[in-house]
C-alpha cells in the first residue's frame, strides 16, 4: 500500500466534503473545488477523517491512492487557507500593478506586459517589486507564477529577471581576457 495514502485527511469544520461515485467536491471559505475519482481508489468520510485505500491489488491503484490523498488533502487546505506564490522583479526600471484581474508588466522590453489572472485567482502588489499571487487551487496559483515568470526568467550573470521569492539565483563569473 501506499505510504501516503496510509495518514489520513482531516477535515476541517468549517469544510464541507461531498463524495459521489466518480467524483469528490471540497467546499469551504475560499471557494469550491472538484477532483474525478477512478475505481482504483475507495474514498471514505468517517468522523471528519478522509481516507484512501487501492480499491484493487494492482500497482497503479496502489501508486493512484496516494496521488489522489495528496490531491485531497490539497483540496481541504486550499480551500480553508488558500495557496499563496510570491515573485520579486530584480532590474532596474523593472515593476508591476495589479489593476483589477490584470497584473501590469515593466520588464525592460520596449512595450508594458498585461497578463490577465485565471478566474479564483487574485494578485496583490504590496510594493512595485513584489507579486503575490492567491488562490485555492494549488496547481493553478503554481502555474500563474510559473507564467509571469516566464516573462523574464533570472539571467545569470547579473540576476535580473523574475524571480520566486525563495528561489537562489547563482550568479556566474563574467568572461576575463
Amino acid at each position: 500500500m501506499s505510504r501516503i495514502a496510509k495518514y489520513p485527511v482531516k477535515v476541517p469544520n468549517n469544510v464541507k466534503v461531498t463524495l459521489l461515485q466518480d467524483q469528490i467536491t471540497v467546499e469551504g471559505p475560499l471557494g469550491s473545488l472538484t477532483q474525478p475519482l477512478t475505481g482504483d481508489v475507495a474514498v471514505k468520510l468517517d468522523n471528519g477523517e478522509l481516507t484512501f485505500a487501492a480499491a484493487n491489488d494492482t500497482r497503479h491503484a496502489n501508486a493512484m491512492s496516494g496521488t489522489v490523498r495528496a490531491l485531497v488533502a490539497n483540496m481541504v487546505t486550499g480551500v480553508s487557507k488558500g495557496f499563496e506564490r510570491k515573485l520579486n522583479l530584480v532590474g532596474v526600471g523593472y515593476r508591476a500593478q495589479v489593476q483589477g484581474d490584470v497584473i501590469k508588466l515593466q520588464l525592460g522590453f520596449s512595450h508594458d506586459l498585461n497578463h490577465k489572472l485565471r478566474p479564483g485567482i487574485k494578485a496583490e502588489c504590496p510594493t512595485q517589486t513584489e507579486i503575490i499571487i492567491r488562490g485555492a487551487n494549488k496547481q493553478v496559483v503554481g502555474q500563474e507564477a510559473a507564467e509571469i515568470r516566464a516573462y523574464r526568467k533570472p539571467e545569470p550573470y547579473k540576476g535580473k529577471g523574475v524571480r520566486y521569492a525563495d528561489e537562489r539565483v547563482v550568479i556566474k563569473e563574467t568572461k576575463k581576457k
